[in-house]
């Protein structure tokens, strides 16, 4: 199963694409080695590999149809992007919008898409390569962008991007949805309708937000990239590689982890494999699986 309905909205996840990506020390370097070992049932195979200690991790959408709108959250790696830092990435061809075709979804449909944060993995499809150009692939959305994070990594504004992951990412997938005056840009919070509300989420990126859902007697989080694997419920003094503000990220996953442990919300991080979804609880001074969510593996 890949869609399930959470109040009066319905949530379809859509994947670009899973497997690993880097190793464990490289991803997340301050994390104990011990600590791969301790919890590898919990990891392994979707979140771990069985026999090279890769990180496992989904490129994916999470659809929601919410209150007669169709809206995406984030948009994957995207086609035919130049990106010389990432080979696995640089110039991919995959059949993302085949995908969202099979969830009932053509680009047109499209209503509303939100960025949780403008990192490259998050931003793909938000254009797509149409005689030498990139167009918005949705021209009937507005795009929800954090504003903290589209000055951060406009490159005028940064002079650590040439060289880096998010080279090139600004370029291609964000400021030819800006030019279109398809970009809506926004800060603190921001409510999307009766059931769905951004929150800022800083650490990870400047202008990270998570998206928290509440519709009848269900709550749920869209997290981002609060957390990358499951491990960092046992151990979540410890970040990714990717994290801007290591302890900004620190304090706002604690905080976000809480409220979802106090509220039974089911969690939805952007890259998690296999089941993809889940409810914690608080566990010996951290956090812990208390069940999967209904997704289907894969």
């Amino acid at each position: 199963m890949h869609e399930i309905k959470l109040g009066d909205v319905t949530v379809t996840r859509v994947e670009e694409t899973h497997g690993p990506i880097m190793p464990t020390g490289a991803f997340f370097p301050t994390m104990p080695d011990e600590a791969w070992q301790e919890h590898r049932d919990l990891l392994v195979p979707d979140h771990l590999g069985a026999d090279d200690d890769m990180v496992h991790v989904a490129m994916q959408t999470w659809l929601l149809r919410s209150e007669g709108r169709t809206i995406l959250i984030d948009t994957g790696i995207g086609n035919d992007k130049n990106r010389p830092a990432v080979e696995p990435w640089h110039r991919q061809q995959l059949d993302y919008l085949g995908r969202l075709a099979a969830a009932g979804v053509q680009p047109e449909d499209v209503d509303l898409v939100v960025n949780t944060h403008l990192h490259l993995d998050h931003v793909g499809w938000n254009t797509r390569l149409v005689g030498g150009e990139w167009v918005p692939t949705f021209p009937n959305a507005g795009y929800l962008m954090p504003a903290v994070d589209f000055h951060h990594w406009n490159p005028v504004n940064n002079a650590g991007i040439p060289g880096s992951v998010n080279e090139y990412a600004f370029e291609d997938s964000i400021a030819p949805v800006h030019a279109a005056g398809q970009a809506l840009l926004w800060e603190g919070t921001y409510t999307i309708d009766r059931n769905l509300r951004l929150e800022a989420a800083p650490g990870h990126t400047p202008g990270h937000a998570v998206i928290k859902l509440e519709s009848g007697g269900d709550r749920a989080m869209f997290a981002g990239d609060i957390i990358h694997t499951p491990l960092q419920l046992h151990h979540h003094g410890h970040d990714s590689c990717f994290c801007e503000n290591p302890a900004q990220a620190r304090d706002t996953r604690r905080r976000l982890l809480d409220w979802a442990a106090d509220t039974a919300a089911l969690v939805l991080p952007a890259h998690f494999s296999g089941r993809s979804a889940l409810e914690i609880e608080r566990h010996a001074g951290a956090y812990a699986v208390k069940q999967w969510g209904p997704f289907s593996r894969y």
